[in-house]
């Protein structure tokens, strides 16, 4: 169901809420930490409801790897840099530059200039400026310069700002979550890990 609305709403550039984002990443990332979960039950004795932790852990890991995606120089060396625009897939921090800036029709519609260099079709026109009618969702380009010309887009409508706040509110609610199931020092290690305050790991 998640992976569905995911491709849905690249297929027919239609961006989502921030609420409908995160239902869809429940049932997508979160589904199958939810799978994992249950088979582990089955195979043990404990009954200790553990969905909420495992719902927001989800949700985290997915907003965290959107974010890495564009913000970690780690990241892109290992998985390239800003694949969710390539792919044409809403990301956490896509979606809120959209409804939160002034740009968002830079991201999915607007007339926007770009550096082209045809060496040997179109000599006469070699490094020069060309106004393009189509929007940056939708090429799903590759071209790292329209790649980082978006993710400046994101950086300017505050985008990474409230994702790392949103992010950062994540991570206390599962601290918290963990806490009132008796604690765990393996699982509170990844969330350390994992954290966007441990600059070691972005």
């Amino acid at each position: 169901m998640g992976q569905g609305m995911d491709l849905y709403w690249r297929d027919n550039l239609l961006c989502p809420t921030e609420a409908e984002y995160i239902d869809m990443v429940s049932n997508k990332t979160g589904g199958l930490f939810r799978l994992a979960v249950r088979m582990m039950t089955v195979c043990g004795s404990n009954d200790v409801d553990v969905i909420k932790l495992v719902n927001l852990l989800g949700i985290f890991f997915q907003i965290r790897d959107d974010y890495m995606n564009i913000k970690s120089e780690k990241y892109s060396e290992n998985k390239g840099f800003f694949e969710d625009i390539t792919e044409g897939k809403f990301s956490f921090p896509v979606i809120h530059s959209i409804k939160h800036s002034e740009n968002y029709n830079q991201l999915i519609s607007k007339f926007f200039i770009i550096k082209l260099t045809l060496l040997k079709a179109l000599p006469l026109i070699e490094n020069s400026i060309v106004v393009i009618n189509v929007d940056i969702m939708r090429q799903k380009t590759r071209d790292e310069n329209v790649k980082h010309y978006a993710a400046n887009l994101v950086l300017k409508s505050g985008s990474f700002v409230y994702t790392e706040q949103y992010l950062a509110n994540l991570e206390s609610e599962i601290r918290k979550e963990i806490d009132c199931l008796g604690g765990n020092q393996n699982l509170s290690l990844i969330v350390d890990y994992l954290s966007i305050n441990n600059k070691s790991s972005i």
